[in-house]
């Protein structure tokens, strides 16, 4: 059975922080812990840049903490506007993307923001 869900994508680079503490890591917080979405990942990239034209990119001369992340999760509608809200307020304008799509749950499954329904591919 397919369920309308919201995918959203954040853009961030390793190493930003917010009050001392590491954007990501309050990101994830908010996302498994506060809000409990159905799935997530992050991905790292070797190369990218924002609105400002700064390229970050893998080195292999130098250990680099500053490599473009994207963080995509998705959810039901509610359950992903009630973390946005939280989210947004640590990102700055222009690093969140979001979309409708849907989801193939399954019939008879538990709701996708339900804490017993596992992450796919985190099982």
């Amino acid at each position: 059975m397919l369920k309308d869900v919201t995918v959203v994508r954040i853009y961030l680079v390793e190493g930003d922080h917010r009050d001392h503490h590491l954007l990501l890591e309050e990101i994830l917080s908010i996302l498994h812990d506060r809000r409990r979405v159905h799935g997530m990942t992050v991905f790292r990239a070797i190369s990218g840049f924002g609105a400002r034209g700064v390229v970050h990119s893998a080195d292999l001369l130098r250990l680099t903490a500053h490599l473009p992340l994207v963080v995509e999760f998705f959810d039901e509608p509610e359950v992903v506007e009630s973390a946005l809200e939280l989210i947004e307020a640590l990102m700055p304008p222009g690093h969140i993307v979001s979309w409708s799509a849907r989801c193939n749950c399954g019939s008879g499954a538990q709701s996708p923001s339900s804490p017993a329904a596992p992450a796919p591919g985190n099982d």
